[in-house]
């Protein structure tokens, strides 16, 4: 796999290192958790992502990939980034995308 198929997944602590994965299934997992996660102020729990992304990733892709982890490690990219962040005060953890 040559280092254009990989890019570094951010993470929101600044003390901590990006992880390197390939493009192709981060994209696959953006594309579903930006569909799942709402903008509205409620958000969605952090513990449903998992089951909420499967039906939107492509076929086969849950089954050669780790689910639980790829949502973890895209929904933290995705707040480093300032797409999606948790709802301040919410237990269990709720995320919702970010008025950009």
């Amino acid at each position: 796999m040559s280092d254009q198929d990989m890019i570094v997944a951010l993470h929101p602590d600044p003390a901590k290192q990006g992880t390197r994965v390939t493009k192709a299934t981060y994209d696959s997992y953006r594309a579903a958790l930006l569909q799942v996660i709402p903008a509205g102020a409620d958000g969605v729990p952090f513990t449903a992502l998992r089951e909420l992304v499967l039906p939107h990733l492509p076929a086969g892709l849950s089954a050669t990939t780790s689910p639980g982890w790829w949502t973890t490690t895209v929904k933290l990219d995705l707040e480093a980034r300032g797409l999606i962040e948790r709802v301040p005060g919410s237990k269990p953890q709720m995320v919702r995308r970010t008025a950009t």
